[in-house]
């Protein structure tokens, strides 16, 4: 069975999302497939500005308050006040991808660049920073500025794949998860499971090799906005 994941390095909603595709790809027999969505444009110029601030500290809390994972005083405080600090999906998409290529885990890249943004307040969209969680994951510094700088040209065609992939499949935002058997696609619902990975596990587990049950996803961000 492949799990196909539609995600964001900027979705808060992914972030809480976390723990459960880490409990779900951890599955023997579950395969998975990582689809990023470019929710942020880098070519938009978006920064940290008192807006931003003002618009997603109530959406992390409540990420926060369902799924269990932690925001940290440096990003609060920190990062959400660095004003003209740059917001861009591309450059740690880029990163994932270059992880992969290296024959690194992507999920475990994904999850380092949420710890790195939503407990750290570090700038994600900054290679350094990205450089720098990549070594903690084991790539060689040359090796990966290599691989992420052809990775750039590469995001871009997958970001086009995803939001193509997306809209086909009628897939409103991230994180959206589908299963996939026998060439059969089925929605799993996430919203139910914030904060139980473990429940998901063994859930999915009983299902394996059968699709899981298919359902909306009620807490999604879109390239507009997470709700």
């Amino acid at each position: 069975m492949k799990l196909h994941y539609f995600y964001d390095p900027l979705c808060g909603w992914c972030y809480g999302a976390s723990p459960l595709l880490k409990a779900a790809a951890a599955l023997p027999g579950m395969e998975l497939v990582m689809h990023a969505g470019g929710m942020i444009d880098e070519a938009e110029g978006r920064t940290i500005t008192p807006e931003w601030r003002g618009y997603v500290m109530p959406h992390d809390a409540r990420i926060g308050q369902m799924s269990g994972q932690p925001f940290g005083e440096a990003y609060f405080e920190g990062l959400l006040r660095d004003i003209g600090a740059p917001l861009a999906s591309d450059p740690p998409i880029a990163a994932i991808l270059a992880a992969g290529n290296l024959g690194l885990e992507p999920l475990a890249m994904l999850a380092r660049i949420q710890r790195a943004h939503y407990q750290e307040g570090r700038r994600i969209a900054e290679f350094d920073v990205l450089s720098e969680l990549a070594a903690e994951q084991g790539a060689d510094a040359a090796a990966f500025a290599q691989a992420w700088s052809a990775a750039r040209t590469e995001a871009a065609s997958h970001i086009e794949q995803t939001r193509q992939m997306m809209a086909k499949l009628g897939l409103r935002g991230f994180p959206s998860v589908l299963l996939e058997q026998d060439g059969q696609l089925e929605r799993l619902e996430l919203s139910g499971w914030f904060g139980k990975p473990e429940q998901l596990a063994a859930a999915l587990a009983e299902r394996l090799p059968k699709p899981a049950a298919s359902g909306d996803d009620a807490l999604f961000c879109t390239p507009d906005s997470c709700r």
